[in-house]
């Protein structure tokens, strides 16, 4: 592609890579003997060494959050958020986007070889929660000397993150902004996750995640698991602004194939990520969503949880989000309220769904724009 980019780009980026031989203790007992992290920076570290800002991803997710790779058109999953002089302003801020563990992107996980017998982990990676990214993360911002985050942000299981990050090492970070975020599942969300892993699991090609040794992939079951998970993204306003009930040719066929444009739509959705993403991350992804609850440790007292943190917290919600609907955020407002918490929180006028927190909507740039430009200046 042209080396000609948006003068709001970041431009050309490349990841780095990061090595541990120190073991990582994970919360459900299992240890990672050996690990890699990928990420990508953004913007320059300054001398103190307080600038800087840590993206954490959803569920599909990557380190690659802004600017674009040689050869490839499409830029980072935050490029409307993220560059010289945007709402995360590049000229101001470190920006750092690290691969999850468990992830198919660089970062270990269970297509990674396992040590052990020199075969992809598959099944055998151990299960990894919220808390375990957490805990790599900060190993991360040890290799990169940064002592205290300036914020650490994200949207969706991005955003919960941020919640942990404050709830676990409340001397690091100064602000947490957590967006289309939830402090724990509920039952309709896991069902939804539930469905997809069954699809997934019970995909002849699965082969009960040793499909490496097969050489082969389950990509019907995941791609049902997307197809599903896309339509709970999305709000039923955009989705019948987007396809309403539109036929491409314009007649009913009277068979089983694609007659509606929104299950065309579906169908390359599913076929698109099926090429591209591996299907136990996305079986250990869903789990950590759904694993995530830290009042659980405080028998469900979330206030009491939130009781160590020390940040400031600004928390975005949207109105057609109804699968982390605005009530979810509210509940956390309500807890970190309960402790006198520094607390901004927006909902957001919006028909996109879950997926707002991708869009470059007004409102929302403002908002956080606004909330930037305060942790730029240090202040609450």
């Amino acid at each position: 592609m042209s080396q000609d980019f948006p003068a709001d780009s970041v431009g050309l980026v490349k990841p780095s890579i990061l090595h541990w031989d120190e073991p990582l203790r994970l919360s459900s007992g299992g240890l990672l003997p050996a690990y890699d992290l990928v990420y990508e920076t953004y913007g320059k570290l300054n001398a103190k060494k307080t600038n800087a800002v840590l993206v954490c991803h959803a569920l599909s997710g990557s380190h690659h959050v802004a600017g674009y790779y040689p050869d490839d058109t499409k830029p980072g999953w935050w490029e409307n958020l993220i560059g010289p002089g945007k709402t995360i302003d590049t000229n101001k801020f470190y920006v750092v986007g690290c691969n999850n563990l468990g992830s198919c992107f660089g970062s270990t996980g269970p297509a990674s070889i396992n040590p052990a017998n020199g075969k992809p982990y598959g099944p055998d990676f151990p299960i990894i929660t919220v808390r375990d990214w957490v805990e790599s993360q900060a190993r991360l911002a040890d290799a990169l000397g940064i002592k205290k985050w300036a914020a650490v942000m994200g949207g969706s299981l991005g955003g919960m993150q941020a919640l942990q990050w404050a709830i676990d090492y409340p001397d690091r970070i100064a602000h947490a902004i957590a967006i289309a975020a939830a402090a724990k599942l509920t039952a309709q969300n896991i069902a939804f996750n539930e469905i997809a892993r069954q699809a997934i699991r019970y995909d002849p090609d699965f082969h009960n995640g040793r499909f490496y040794d097969h050489n082969t992939e389950p990509r019907q079951g995941l791609r049902l698991a997307r197809m599903l998970g896309h339509i709970t993204y999305l709000s039923d306003d955009l989705m019948h602004e987007k396809f309403g009930r539109e036929r491409p040719d314009g007649k009913f066929n009277f068979d089983y194939e694609v007659e509606f444009q929104v299950e065309s739509y579906l169908r390359h959705q599913g076929d698109s990520f099926a090429g591209k993403f591996d299907a136990n991350t996305y079986l250990l992804m869903t789990k950590a969503l759904d694993y995530f609850d830290p009042a659980d440790e405080a028998g469900g007292d979330l206030s009491a949880v939130f009781k160590s943190a020390c940040a400031d917290f600004l928390i975005l919600s949207f109105t057609s989000d109804w699968r982390f609907a605005p009530a979810r955020s509210r509940e956390i407002v309500k807890a970190l309220h309960d402790n006198d918490f520094n607390v901004s929180y927006a909902e957001i006028k919006a028909h996109y769904g879950h997926d707002a927190f991708l869009m470059k909507i007004p409102q929302y740039l403002d908002v956080l724009g606004t909330y930037m430009r305060r942790v730029a200046e240090g202040g609450t």
